[in-house]
């Protein structure tokens, strides 16, 4: 298993760092397997309201996707789109590494209760 980081970074200012990022609540409506990511992953299909639907290809295999289904969900959107195998991942859907597992196996950040989809993440 990699390590992740364990020194902390420099302190950095709100307004170069945070206040540069488009944060926003979304809830996962479509999850499909992703054959042609370089490693397992899913196409995830996020309703973020009002900003409409955007697609991530992201690590979250070791969350069955029927799991996935509904969570809420805290997204990156306006970083530039990225190509993940085939597919163009337009956001970023902010997570964790899943303990004991290969580098980049993540689970999901998401609210402790239900929000309004669309919210800014602050």
């Amino acid at each position: 298993m990699e390590s992740v980081a364990t020194e902390l970074k420099p302190t950095v200012g709100y307004e170069d760092t945070l206040g540069q990022l488009d944060i926003r609540l979304g809830r996962v409506v479509e999850v499909v397997t992703e054959p042609s990511a370089p490693k397992p992953a899913y196409r995830l299909t996020v309703d973020f309201g009002k900003y409409g639907r955007r697609v991530s290809v992201g690590r979250f295999t070791q969350h069955a996707a029927q799991d996935l289904m509904g969570q809420q969900v805290v997204a990156v959107l306006n970083f530039e789109p990225r190509k993940v195998g085939g597919v163009m991942s337009e956001v970023l859907i902010l997570g964790v590494q899943v303990p004991g597992v290969s580098s980049g196996e993540a689970t999901f950040l998401t609210p402790a209760r239900e929000a309004r989809l669309g919210s800014k993440v602050f």
